[in-house]
């Protein structure tokens, strides 16, 4: 019985370890590419993600985004 249970064991530690990461730096990937920086910079962008497995994604979400911001009672159509 305890080898069924560190066969589940391993599988969740893998999901959460490989799987997980993995999912979220494609879903960032879709991020980088439909932002509005040059080539240049969402190669490097990406990049940096790709080959800074934890840090990449969390300098890109603090510093990369590009935000718009829209003054109160201002619509927000035409701010691109």
């Amino acid at each position: 019985m305890s080898g069924e249970r560190g066969c589940l064991f391993n599988s969740l530690l893998f999901l959460i370890i490989v799987f997980v990461p993995v999912v979220g730096h494609i879903i960032e990937t879709f991020m980088i590419l439909e932002d509005d920086h040059s080539t240049a910079g969402k190669l490097l962008w990406l990049a940096v993600i790709w080959f800074i497995p934890f840090l990449g994604p969390f300098l890109y979400l603090l510093f990369g985004q590009r935000r718009h911001h829209v003054a109160f009672g201002q619509p927000s159509y035409g701010t691109r």
